[in-house]
C-alpha cells in the first residue's frame, strides 16, 4: 500500500468514528505533534499516550469534531494533508472551523510519525466564555 493509501485509510476510519481502525496502521512508536496553543497541544509517542492525550480529550472537548479532508499530497514516505476542523465546543456551544495542515511520515507501511499545524488561537476563541 502506498503512502498516500495508508494516511487515507486513517482518515476514512476516522469518519466512520473507527478509533481502533485509525490507529491499525500506527507504528509502535509513533510520535504524535500537537500545535503548540492547541488544545492538545504537546508531543505523544504510542497509540496510549495518543489516546490519553489527543483522541480523548478531543472528545472531551468537542461535539460532532470532524477532520475535512481537502486535498492529499505524496511525496514518498511525506503525505500532507490540507483541510479544516469542525466541531462544537462542548463547554460552551461556540463553533469550530479552522484550517489544518497535517503532515505524516509513513515507512514500510507504517505510520511513524504525525505532526499538525492549524490556527490554534480560533480554537481557544472556540472555547472561550
Amino acid at each position: 500500500m502506498s503512502s498516500i493509501d495508508v494516511v487515507r485509510k486513517h482518515y476514512a476510519a476516522s469518519e466512520a468514528g473507527d478509533l481502533e481502525a485509525m490507529m491499525a496502521d500506527f507504528a509502535q512508536n509513533i510520535v504524535w505533534t500537537e500545535a503548540a496553543g492547541f488544545p492538545t497541544a504537546g508531543v505523544y509517542t504510542g497509540r496510549q499516550e495518543i489516546i490519553d492525550g489527543v483522541f480523548g480529550p478531543t472528545d472531551a472537548t468537542w461535539n460532532g469534531f470532524a477532520v475535512g479532508v481537502e486535498r492529499l499530497i505524496e511525496d514518498g514516505d511525506t503525505v500532507v494533508m490540507i483541510g479544516n476542523y469542525t466541531g462544537i465546543a462542548k463547554s460552551t456551544g461556540k463553533p469550530l472551523n479552522i484550517r489544518t495542515v497535517h503532515v505524516w511520515t509513513v515507512q514500510a507501511g507504517q505510520i511513524v510519525a504525525f505532526e499538525q499545524i492549524c490556527d490554534s488561537h480560533s480554537a481557544q476563541l472556540a472555547l472561550a466564555d
